[in-house]
This record gives structure tokens, sequence and C-alpha cells, in this order.
């Protein structure tokens, strides 16, 4: 008998969840179709074509190029940045790292276009910064380093890192020395999912960067967003297709890097394994030293 509503709700489940993908994916499918299509209020029967696509990339092939170069470089800023700061407050948590943590995310809870008008109050008078490229990139730092920081600090305080540091540390092993061999394995994880979200983040953000561009510093979804205000409707949904080929590529190589991450950690031995090392070798030589 509790079978059958047992089958009744799965069945249900199916559904929605069915519900919901095409509700996601269909306006999407039909911005590609408009995209490969000579003209979309004809529809299909028009016939299909890649013109629009080409015109794309005549016109706005700079703004890709653009915005792959700021989000790599972001992901470098936040990396420099991020993981040592999340090395720093897992290994400290106290009143201080807790406030410094939540101001982080102060540029995630407040709207992008306030955040760009306090850097223009800040820096616009900087002319060559304000009409360069980096300025959206600190824009873009900001904006995505409680991700890094977050994602590592879940990991750092999930496996108990000062344990282990400490284990290092009584092996000889100096801070720099034990952030780059402890630290940063152990972490590889969160550095991993960190990074996915700094990369599209980047990539996609448009509020904060409609705000901070110039005419010379138009970044793709800017430039998406100009197409289909001042061009033909194929044209912005062409747009459209060149940053999913653009986007979903590097989607895929970066969750397969996680997944390899992953499966490397489900291998690894347990951090109590590692921590017991110091703990046979000490007396050991502190006998040494007696006899």
């Amino acid at each position: 008998m509790t079978s059958k509503p047992r089958r009744t709700a799965y069945w249900l489940q199916l559904t929605l969840t069915l519900a919901v993908c095409a509700f996601m994916t269909v306006p999407v499918v039909l911005s590609v179709l408009a995209g490969l299509t000579n003209n979309i209020f004809v529809g299909l029967s028009s016939g299909l074509t890649t013109r629009w696509l080409v015109e794309v990339w005549s016109l706005y092939r700079n703004t890709i190029f653009l915005s792959l170069g700021i989000a790599l470089a972001c992901l470098a800023c936040t990396l420099v940045i991020g993981v040592p700061a999340a090395y720093y407050m897992a290994l400290r948590r106290n009143r201080v790292t807790r406030l410094i943590e939540e101001l982080l995310m102060l540029p995630v809870a407040v709207p992008g276009l306030a955040t760009a008008l306090g850097l223009i109050l800040l820096y616009g008078g900087w002319q060559a910064l304000r009409t360069s490229w980096v300025f959206i990139l600190i824009g873009h730092v900001l904006f995505t380093l409680p991700f890094m920081v977050r994602s590592v600090l879940a990991i750092l305080s999930a496996i108990d890192i000062r344990t282990i540091e400490d284990a290092a540390a009584s092996l000889g092993a100096t801070r720099l020395q034990r952030f780059f061999t402890v630290v940063l394995p152990n972490c590889r994880q969160g550095i991993l999912a960190g990074a996915l979200m700094v990369v599209t983040l980047s990539v996609g953000e448009f509020n904060l960067t409609w705000m901070l561009h110039t005419p010379t510093t138009q970044t793709l979804p800017v430039g998406l967003a100009d197409s289909y205000a001042s061009m033909r409707l194929e044209i912005g949904s062409a747009y459209t297709i060149v940053f999913f080929v653009m986007i979903i590529p590097l989607l895929v190589f970066m969750q397969a890097l996680s997944a390899l991450g992953a499966r490397a950690r489900r291998h690894a031995p347990p951090p109590e394994a590692t921590a017991e090392l110091p703990m046979t070798a000490v007396p050991q030589s502190a006998e040494t030293r007696h006899a």
C-alpha cells in the first residue's frame, strides 16, 4: 500500500523537475535558434544561416578576448589575495577575523551599481586608470574575492588545518614550507571550487561592469546588451551563442578539474595519519638526545 504513494510522489517530483528544466532551457534554445535563423520574425521557414555569427565576430570579438583576459587576471588576483587571507583566518578564528570575513561579503551584499559608483567616486579622477581595463578588474576582484575566501576557508576549517600545520612545524617546516607543502595541497578542492565561481562570475558580470566600462573597454556581457539594444535581434542572439561557446567549455574544464581534485582527496590518507607522524618522531629525537 505504501509503494503506490511513493510511486506517485516520484512521478510528481520528476514532472516538477522536468518542468523547471524546460522553464530554464526553452528560452535559451529559442535564443540560440534566433541566432541561426535568417529572419526570426518569419521563423525557421526563412532558413538557417551563420552570417549573424560572422557579423558578431567581426563587430565584437575584442569584447570576448577582453572578458577572458579580465577573468583570468581576476582569478590570479583572488588566488594571490584570497588563499593567504583564508589561511590566516583559519588559523586565527577570533572576533577580528570574523569581522574581516563579514566585511569581505559587503561587495556581494551591496548592489553592483553602488559598488561601481563608489569606485568611480574614489578613483574616477585618475584618467589613465578610469579608461583602462584594470579599472574593471578592480571591481571584479572586489566582487569575486569573497567567493574564493569562503571556499578555501570552508575546506581549511573542515580538515582542522591547525593540527596538520602543527605536525609539520614539529618536523621543522618553516611557515612558507607549511603553506606550500601542507596548506595548498589540502585546500586544493576549495581553490578549484572558488576558481570556478570567480571565472564564471567575472565573465558574466554585467551590473558593475556596465558602470565601469568605457567605449574602449567593453566586455562580453556589455557587448551582448549593446547588441540587443542597437542591432537586429538575430545579432544579439548570435552573440548569445558566442557567449555559450566560450563559457561552456570553460565550465566543463573547471568542473573536470574539481572532480579530479575530489577523487584525489578521497584516495588520500586521512589527516589523522599525517598528524601522528611527529608524535612518533619527537620522542625518538628526544631519546637520541638523552642517549
